[in-house]
């Protein structure tokens, strides 16, 4: 009994100091969050005006707004997630629903997926350059609209398109990831019931699975989007324009967006000083912007929830 107690205690202890430093490190967290949040809100919102939201930059980036980069931000943004979306709910429903667990096709997409997680960001943007711009766009450029070599490309230069298509690739596999867990969340018992009453497998996973799956499909898409709104190394070679003071009008075109507007105003301006409030006020958009998009998404969550719920 003596030996029992002990143990006891001295599990009681560990467990009491574990506990201490888990809610030490929680408060060292957020407390480093909030002084990040505040001192770009303390100088941010200076810089806030009509002006700064609904111009383009001026006098060589030391003035004006950021309003061309706030709309290539939210194209870009729409873009991969038109993309990333489709194409990672599509994969995960075959992965889960359709395809054998130990075929190698699975284990081959699996490994892709995994290693796609792993590869940093920059690979992407020189894949996207080598892969989408010299070789699919030129192949656009020359077998499709005819261009000779000494054109000036359509398809085949940094563009708009090819920016969203390389970060869709990017976010990719957190969509799948967590499109599939949502997926085999759902009991099997489902499936069979719908079965049972004459449902094919694809009725059962549109009318049933996939709306039971959406508050976990949009998580992937919450997560997808926040990664895409704040990435700046894939798009540095993939059409993101230093200086460009007008909308894109087409997907060819190139484009400012805030993540690397933010990069330029804080490596390359040539007054610091005279564009640190730019820079701050750029920050705090961008914050907002992806907070904003991020509570879109959430709210539209929940509702969804709890609509299941209510059934």
């Amino acid at each position: 009994m003596t030996l029992i107690r002990r143990s006891h205690k001295k599990t009681l202890y560990f467990s009491k100091v574990f506990e201490n430093l888990t809610g030490l490190s929680t408060v060292i967290i957020l407390a480093m969050l909030l002084a990040i949040l505040g001192n770009v809100f303390w100088f941010g919102w200076e810089a806030i005006s009509w002006e700064f939201l609904t111009k383009a930059p001026s006098d060589g980036m030391t003035g004006g707004g950021i309003y061309p980069c706030i709309i290539g931000t939210l194209a870009l943004v729409l873009l991969m997630t038109l993309i990333a979306i489709p194409l990672g709910v599509s994969t995960a429903i075959y992965l889960n629903e359709y395809a054998g667990q130990e075929s190698w096709l699975t284990q081959l997409v699996r490994l892709a997926v995994n290693n796609l997680a792993g590869v940093p960001s920059i690979v992407f943007g020189l894949f996207g350059l080598g892969f989408f711009v010299y070789f699919l766009g030129a192949q656009i450029d020359r077998n499709i609209l005819g261009l000779a070599a000494g054109d000036r490309p359509v398809w085949g230069q940094p563009a708009l398109i090819w920016a969203a298509v390389t970060m869709a690739l990017l976010t990719l596999p957190v969509v799948i990831v967590t499109t599939e867990e949502a997926l085999k969340s759902i009991p099997r018992e489902i499936r069979e019931a719908s079965y049972a009453l004459g449902a094919t497998r694809w009725q059962t996973i549109w009318k049933v699975i996939l709306p039971q799956a959406l508050p976990g499909i949009y998580t992937g898409g919450i997560l997808a989007v926040s990664r895409g709104a704040g990435e700046v190394a894939p798009i540095l070679f993939l059409g993101a324009a230093y200086f460009l003071p007008y909308l894109p009008s087409k997907p060819t075109d190139q484009f400012m967006v805030l993540g690397y507007h933010v990069y330029i105003l804080s490596t390359q301006s040539p007054d610091v000083e005279l564009t640190k409030p730019i820079l701050y006020g750029t920050v705090l958009v961008l914050l907002v912007l992806t907070f904003m998009l991020n509570f879109i998404a959430i709210f539209i969550r929940s509702r969804i929830r709890r609509k299941l719920q209510a059934v």
